[in-house]
């Protein structure tokens, strides 16, 4: 029995996103279908005082009308160094701080420019930082020649091409 999970890039993703992926056999990250604008692709929270506060990753030319991996980051904005900071202030006093800070600056110093790359790797790396199996998570666009096809299609074909039950 082989079990495939599919879901759309998100950075730094909510603990039931890294479920999913140790619960499946294979999750792949859906980076060849379109954008969604103001949904978890760019945006996430962190506390800040105590309380939600939305951040929003800028980004290029984002479009409905674009895949996710074809997707931009701006870095005019200097988002990288500001968001770094607003860590840096609300979470310096937490216990574990010393350890997921340097790991976090090493995901955003990258030199990645587009969406998808930057929220691959933060999964990624989450998994590789809590000694979890990496290996079986894949980017849809670098396996797949399926996008002539959509939604449930496009998904089926998937599952069919790595045998999933």
């Amino acid at each position: 029995m082989k079990s495939v999970a599919i879901m759309q890039p998100y950075f730094l993703p909510y603990l039931g996103y890294f479920q999913l992926i140790h619960a499946s056999d294979l999750f792949v990250c859906f980076d060849d279908v379109n954008y969604i604008k103001k949904g978890w692709i760019n945006r996430n929270q962190i506390l800040v005082n105590g309380k939600p506060h939305l951040f929003t990753i800028p980004l290029l030319g984002a479009s409905q009308n674009k895949k996710i991996n074809q997707i931009e980051l701006d870095d005019f904005s200097k988002w990288r160094a500001n968001f770094l900071k607003m860590i840096q202030f609300n979470y310096a006093k937490c216990s574990q701080y010393e350890h997921v800070f340097p790991w976090l600056e090493n995901v955003l110093i990258d030199d990645t420019q587009k969406i998808a790359d930057l929220n691959y790797q933060s999964i990624v790396g989450v998994l590789d930082f809590l000694a979890l199996d990496a290996s079986k998570v894949i980017r849809s666009s670098s396996i797949y020649n399926n996008v002539e096809l959509a939604g449930q299609d496009r998904i089926l074909d998937i599952c069919t091409q790595e045998k999933a039950d």
